[in-house]
């Protein structure tokens, strides 16, 4: 998602090096694109936690892409966050084409080299699409609330906060009033 502020802190830098230390032996083992999840409560480091994962896996020597789960909502932010004060039943796993997201890993995983997938822009509330280039990289790394549900994947991880734990961080990160 463009417009997207990381906040990396020392937590998220420690939990991502003990993360690289205990997946990179299934990474390089791997015939195929190494597909791990990422998932928690909003505000919880997902995306912080993706991006130092990133960063650690390719001192190593390997690339990786992060797919965010957010590109995926069926509606732009501001948009979705009015749908979810008019209505709280829209909270939840419809609010979110996990479908879509499932078939672009399940065609990474079968070997493509490029997938099309939608793509927010914060700031304009709008979804858009792109193309992300996928030659040379061994592991994509997918954080979202809800990927710990997707079918195509070989590792998931979960953050294990509260909604009470993460309120401070999603105010810093201006996510919600």
């Amino acid at each position: 998602m463009k417009g997207d502020k990381l906040v990396i802190q020392e937590g998220h830098v420690n939990a991502a090096r003990h993360i690289m230390k205990l997946l990179l032996p299934q990474i390089r083992k791997a015939q195929s694109k190494f597909v791990i999840t990422i998932a928690g409560e909003s505000g919880s480091g997902k995306s912080e936690i993706a991006a130092a994962l990133s960063e650690f896996l390719s001192e190593k020597g390997i690339k990786s892409a992060i797919i965010q789960q957010d590109d995926y909502f069926v509606y732009p932010p501001k948009t979705n966050a009015k749908m979810r004060r008019k209505d709280i039943s829209h909270v939840g796993l419809s609010e979110v084409r996990l479908a879509v997201l499932d078939q672009n890993l399940r065609d990474i995983i079968e070997g493509e080299n490029e997938i099309n997938k939608p793509l927010v822009i914060f700031n304009e509330d709008l979804i858009t699409k792109e193309t992300v280039k996928l030659e040379g990289i061994k592991a994509i790394i997918v954080d979202g609330t809800y990927t710990t549900i997707l079918k195509n994947v070989h590792q998931r991880i979960f953050i294990d906060r509260t909604y009470v734990d993460t309120i401070n961080t999603r105010k810093c990160r201006a996510r919600e009033e």
